[in-house]
């Protein structure tokens, strides 16, 4: 074995030092970095080490070594005398690819998430990939994900709804400018949930910022969703409920796990083969026409059937609230194998703890006046004229849990439905945006039936820079261990070959 003299290792061991030292003086540099209106509070190397995900949800793997900048975008003081600003953060990787992508935020935001790009990223987030990433809180401080008393400060609540994504993706590419010595080549912005509105409101509002966006779940008509799915659907269960000693409804006991056993049992027997195998997933949710009026009792035995009452309310929940002219508040939510989930955020037909605490015991709502309420005129995404983000050559993908409890998967394909017509038409359309139902997720991941692992970075850069389509997303995930399936874009939904081992992925075409 051949041993390098002592003297060559020594001078390795002295080059590796110095460049490890210019490299963190090149990124304390950019602490003097003048951007107006910015204060970089910080530009230090982060040393190779584990994610640590807020909350402890999101990714938890190994992150590499990265430049890692701070800042307050236009530090004020607020409403109560509360300090303000966009705060945020921008990972500078040692290997660029010469992209930028900023990552969503979720619920309230409120705090500025390490900048690692892991949304809908598959196993590799995009600063592992050599993106460089930015994140933000959009301009306030929170103490808990739902707190949403920075509303009362008005530029707090603007900068939320719409102003704080497109300033900071401004100083974030400043600040790669400065870094790497020459401009970002794309950019990229993926959210889910708070951070698909916002990708959403980007691609509306702020049409050349970005070059792609991957919009999941997007929470675009909060007012409205918190309605069907944090208050009708109680109410409509206490209403048939049994009642404690204080005649309280006991609202988990409207429904059993019996009850929902029977109803889940039915719905795959009907709906979990037309995608060509019985695999305990539904893969064509639009062609799944499911009565759970099937299942009601024809006399007074029990036993096997849902009694009347209890097939009314799932009905009720499941076509959603509405108001006393039959109008619809909300729309209806897709018949799916997640509908039933105790575990984590529940189903929409398993009533339990929500993110903002336990579920009503009113059995009565007033939804007209809910509804005049609903409207968020400065957050919700609503407009359908893209065209000049598309004509900018902008791409847009849309994903969406088919068991979403709290924002309605029939809700964001009801837009991109809407979107689809002002713009042109179905096959023109296709040309830049998609459409991606994912079977049994539930809010942008879980589920005991779904695949929620997925990579759609690749996708949306291979389509922006190389115009190279989608045909479809590979997905795995933690419920079925060697399974894979194809994710396919609407019109089309993965179908099995009759051939080949059915967990494998290349078996099934989108069709």
């Amino acid at each position: 074995m051949f041993l390098a003299p002592v003297r060559y290792l020594s001078l390795f061991a002295v080059c590796v030092a110095s460049a490890v030292a210019q490299e963190a003086k090149h990124c304390a540099d950019l602490a003097s970095v003048k951007i107006s209106g910015v204060e970089i509070t910080k530009a230090v190397v982060v040393p190779a080490g584990k994610a640590n995900p807020p909350f402890g949800f999101g990714y938890a793997g190994p992150v590499p070594e990265y430049c890692r900048v701070e800042g307050v975008i236009n530090r004020r003081t607020g409403v109560d005398g509360k300090e303000f600003g966009m705060g945020f953060a921008v990972g500078l990787p040692g290997n660029w690819n010469g992209d930028f992508l900023m990552q969503g935020g979720g619920g309230g935001n409120g705090f500025v998430a390490e900048p690692l790009g892991a949304t809908a990223a598959g196993d590799t987030p995009a600063l592992l990939r050599g993106f460089a990433v930015a994140s933000t809180d959009t301009g306030h401080k929170g103490t808990a994900p739902f707190d949403f008393s920075f509303m009362k400060d008005e530029q707090a609540m603007l900068d939320f709804a719409y102003q704080a994504n497109p300033k900071v993706a401004e100083v974030a590419k400043e600040i790669i400018a400065s870094y790497y010595g020459k401009p970002a080549a794309y950019s990229y912005f993926v959210g889910c949930s708070t951070g698909g509105r916002e990708g959403m409101i980007l691609s509306e509002e702020f049409p050349t910022v970005f070059n792609g966006i991957v919009s999941g779940a997007p929470a675009r008509r909060t007012g409205y969703s918190n309605i069907a799915a944090l208050t009708w659907p109680a109410v409509v269960y206490n209403q048939i409920a049994p009642k404690d000693a204080n005649g309280k409804p006991k609202t988990a006991e409207a429904v059993t796990d019996a009850d929902r056993k029977l109803l889940m049992d039915a719905l795959l027997k009907q709906c979990d083969g037309r995608d060509g195998i019985a695999d305990g997933m539904i893969f064509d949710p639009l062609g799944c026409n499911f009565d759970p009026g099937v299942l009601t009792c024809k006399g007074k035995d029990t036993n096997g059937c849902l009694t009347a009452e209890k097939v009314a309310a799932i009905k009720t929940v499941m076509a959603g609230p509405k108001d006393s002219s039959g109008y619809p508040v909300y729309t209806s939510f897709l018949y799916d194998t997640g509908i039933t989930n105790t575990a984590g955020l529940h189903g929409i037909l398993a009533i339990g703890p929500g993110p903002f605490g336990p579920p009503t015991t009113e059995t009565k709502v007033d939804l007209d006046k809910l509804e005049e309420n609903a409207p968020q005129p400065l957050i919700d995404a609503l407009s359908t004229n893209l065209t000049t983000f598309s004509g900018n050559g902008g791409k847009l993908i849309f994903y969406h849990g088919n068991s979403d409890p709290w924002f309605s998967a029939l809700d964001t394909f009801g837009y991109y439905k809407a979107m689809v017509d002002a713009n042109g038409g179905q096959t023109t359309v296709s040309k830049w945006s998609q459409f991606y139902f994912v079977p049994g997720m539930g809010h942008c991941g879980g589920g005991a039936a779904a695949l929620d692992d997925f990579d759609l970075i690749s996708p949306i850069v291979n389509w922006v820079e190389k115009g190279s389509a989608p045909e479809s997303v590979i997905a795995t995930g933690k419920a079925f261990p060697g399974r894979s399936r194809p994710l396919c874009p609407y019109p089309k939904h993965a179908q099995y070959s009759g051939k080949g081992n059915p967990e494998d992925a290349q078996n099934f075409a989108c069709q």
